[in-house]
């Protein structure tokens, strides 16, 4: 069986708080255990501030899709903003940063370690960012 939650977020401060709630309760409605549901509630977070603060999207908005079966749950993260090259953004490196003051960048190497999967697809139109979290 499939079933699918639909949201569209305003890019605010906090947001992005509401939606891992959100994500919360539909991962325990999948009967998935604590760590799983941590993992996706970390990795949504990250999703949603990254839509946030490099999206430049003009409706200043982020959609997000649940779709939930039998086997997994898949998160589709979705702007309109001016989008980017997934393949130019670089690691980082845990020695520089421990030096650094900016300890930022560290978002899609999150998403992809917390996510079975993690699918980005970006153009000037915007960005999607698909990840699924098997039972």
């Amino acid at each position: 069986m499939e079933e699918e939650i639909i949201l569209t977020i305003p890019i605010r401060p906090n947001m992005e708080l509401a939606v891992s709630r959100l994500a919360s309760s539909i991962a325990e409605a999948m009967r998935l255990d604590e760590n799983k549901v941590d993992e996706i509630k970390l990795a949504l977070i990250e999703a949603c501030l990254n839509a946030f603060e490099h999206s430049k999207s003009k409706d200043r908005k982020v959609h997000i899709k649940f779709k939930m079966t039998d086997d997994h749950l898949k998160i589709t993260i979705k702007d309109y903003g001016v989008g980017f090259n997934p393949s130019k953004v670089e690691e980082p490196k845990i020695e520089e940063k421990l030096k650094s003051t900016s300890k930022r960048g560290w978002g899609l190497k999150i998403m992809r370690s917390l996510m079975d999967t993690v699918e980005i697809n970006s153009h000037r139109g915007g960005t999607v960012i698909t990840m699924t979290k098997k039972r």
